[in-house]
């Protein structure tokens, strides 16, 4: 295997990071008795099982690169789940999603069609697709935190879009790694390969740490009302 135990650990801890803020949204909705909440910590899993095959790709050495591919198809999936969440948040709350239709457009256009779709790899089109879709939940995301704020934290938002931050330090890791530095793979580059992991580890645990405050805002509230 290409990581060190620390790396491991990195990754380990983005992987359950992920799956604790979706169960945290999950409960979220469940106590608040609102199902889009629910239904949006749900749309959160299947970004949380494309990263145990990333997991399973460093466990094979990057030997098997079908489990990287089949890692970007479900994360695809998984943009559009989060997508279709938030959009269906945007039609429960009470002004008209015109502006919500319009976002999305903006987003669209900002991030542009892929480009693979000719005489390219099938996976780099789902890649660049997926990126479009995620960019669009992202715009969409404050749309909703704009209307109501009593769904999601400003620090819950902020770790969604800090997802950006970690592929930008990413791409360029990567660059260091095979033309400056030499290496194959940024894998082959503990350091660099570290880093640039450890800033998805920060931006799902902003989203855990987000979904936490909620929850006990809540419940404080709950509290309040009851002794008044």
């Amino acid at each position: 295997m290409l990581l060190s135990f620390q790396n491991w650990i990195i990754h380990i801890s983005s992987a359950l990071e992920w799956g604790v803020a979706a169960a945290l949204l999950f409960h979220y909705g469940r106590i608040t008795g609102r199902p889009g909440i629910r239904l949006f910590g749900l749309a959160m899993l299947p970004h949380w099982i494309g990263s145990f095959f990333v997991l399973g790709y460093h466990i094979s050495g990057d030997s098997i690169p079908q489990l990287l591919d089949m890692s970007e198809l479900i994360n695809l999936v998984g943009s559009t789940a989060l997508l279709l969440a938030t959009l269906n948040l945007l039609k429960s709350t009470k002004k008209r999603s015109a502006s919500g239709s319009m976002a999305a457009l903006a987003a669209i256009m900002i991030a542009g069609k892929p480009q693979s779709w000719l005489g390219a790899d099938i996976f780099d089109a789902i890649l660049q697709l997926s990126s479009v879709v995620y960019i669009t939940f992202l715009v969409l995301l404050l749309v909703l935190y704009r209307r109501d704020k009593t769904i999601f934290s400003s620090l819950t938002v902020a770790g969604f879009w800090f997802v950006l931050i970690f592929i930008s330090v990413t791409i360029f890791c990567m660059y260091l790694a095979t033309q400056v530095r030499g290496y194959p793979t940024l894998s082959h580059d503990d350091l660099l390969h570290g880093a640039a992991e450890s800033l998805l580890s920060i931006s799902n645990l902003m989203i855990v740490i987000g979904a936490h405050r909620k929850i006990k805002e809540y419940e404080r509230e709950q509290v309040r009302r009851a002794q008044g």
